[in-house]
């Protein structure tokens, strides 16, 4: 056990395990998202499932916490399931999601419904960005209005499942 610096003892084996568990279960839910065909048939539109285990991770662990588990959970799928193209967009959209839901979250002054609404929307951006510049084009970025929509649709349902379960689960310590 450790003391920080309240003097306050943190379980680091508990925290360690809760890690783990949160990163495992998003490479599960990457690969079950993985499976599921595109809504709509509009490529790009994905529920974003992943983003439960961000804004647990988030509202129970931290800052550091989060961004730590959505980057080994896109290295990982993306060496297990994808390649160096899938990495890249999923970084680009993943990093500025997890980012903006950082920063929304410090101001508490949002809902985590309108935190993950954020992140949705954020992670298209992201993607779209990188599209735009893989693709030598700025032809592309009208897509976003597509991508929006379903952003805020998917992040609005997440960000309810996730504020459900951050409620009913227990704090895993903040690093």
């Amino acid at each position: 056990m450790k003391r920080n610096k309240s003097g306050s003892e943190k379980n680091t084996a508990a925290f360690a395990a809760a890690y783990g568990m949160l990163t495992a279960l998003a490479l599960v839910f990457s690969y079950v998202e993985s499976q599921i065909p595109a809504f709509f048939a509009v490529p790009g539109m994905k529920l974003g499932l992943t983003n439960i285990i961000v804004l647990i991770a988030l509202y129970k662990m931290g800052a550091k916490s989060a961004m730590g588990i959505n980057i080994l959970r896109i290295v990982l799928v993306s060496l297990l399931f994808g390649g160096f193209s899938a990495m890249l967009y999923s970084l680009a959209g993943g990093m500025l999601s997890t980012v903006v839901m950082i920063l929304l979250k410090k101001t508490q002054r949002f809902h985590i419904i309108a935190v993950s609404i954020a992140g949705g929307v954020s992670h298209n951006i992201g993607q779209i960005i990188v599209a735009m510049i893989v693709l030598n084009t700025s032809g592309i970025a009208w897509y976003l209005a597509v991508l929006w929509v379903s952003g805020m649709v998917s992040g609005g349902l997440i960000g309810l499942l996730g504020a459900l379960l951050v409620k009913r689960l227990p704090d895993f310590g903040n690093r």
